[in-house]
């Protein structure tokens, strides 16, 4: 068992296009030893956002901090700390931020996923 505070993971810039204002932590990941699902946290600066994109993968989501507007096929619909959320695979999603206070979410996905 290993045990470590996400604080202590180191937050990296996500570089994909279309990203903005957002950092990734690999909490849980191969190099942990995890054989199935790997855990980050995105934090999402106020204004920033993920890119626009779909996966073959699905994931779930909770919000740990701030609101979130979650884009996707049905427009948008909003979340904040405390709620949790199922992406499927091939649906097309972001996560903007549109609050004064950083959002930061937990995202789990299957190993191989990215």
């Amino acid at each position: 068992m290993k045990i470590k505070r996400a604080d202590d993971v180191e937050a990296k810039p996500v570089a994909e296009e279309g990203a903005e204002g957002v950092t990734i932590r690999l909490l849980v990941h191969e190099a942990d030893g995890a054989p199935h699902f790997y855990m980050r946290q995105f934090d999402i600066a106020p204004g920033g956002h993920t890119a626009r994109h779909a996966h073959d993968w699905e994931h779930e989501v909770y919000i740990l901090a701030g609101r979130a507007a979650v884009w996707s096929g049905e427009g948008d619909r909003h979340a904040a700390a405390g709620d949790c959320l199922f992406v499927p695979g091939n649906e097309e999603h972001q996560f903007r931020n549109p609050g004064p206070d950083e959002l930061k979410i937990l995202c789990l996905v299957p190993k191989g996923s990215g």
